[in-house]
């Protein structure tokens, strides 16, 4: 995942500047039918039932050279009331709405939603990594 512009100007205010910042309550996963862009340009999914889902991380872990996160539960959308589209990103947002772009990753392959459908990621398959 790449961090956005918000989340690395406060990264470096915080830790070279000693600007103090507060980490959210909670962080959700938002889809995107466009690259976010780490400028937070992107088409976020709206209408048809669609909402951000919480996301909880576990434990950090080490993969080689990197510190890791995965998320520790599934996450599960709700029923498409209506077409969203064809998901083609995943972002983490501070907020159940409005809110911050704090990370952002395409999807290894793009998911067309249409009425009826589900979409759903399983434990352990948003990572976040640094190195």
């Amino acid at each position: 995942m790449s961090f956005s512009n918000y989340l690395e100007e406060k990264t470096l205010n915080h830790f070279f500047k000693n600007i103090p910042t507060t980490s959210p309550g909670a962080v959700y996963l938002a889809l995107y039918i466009s690259d976010p862009t780490e400028f937070d340009t992107g088409t976020e999914v709206s209408g048809g039932g669609y909402s951000r889902q919480i996301v909880n991380f576990g434990a950090n872990t080490t993969s080689g050279n990197k510190t890791v996160i995965t998320n520790n539960a599934d996450i599960q959308f709700n029923v498409a009331e209506s077409s969203w589209g064809t998901i083609t990103h995943m972002g983490i947002r501070d907020s159940q709405t409005g809110g911050n772009l704090l990370v952002y990753a395409p999807f290894s392959v793009s998911r067309a939603i249409e009425t009826g459908d589900q979409f759903y990621i399983p434990t352990g398959k948003i990572s976040i990594s640094l190195d």
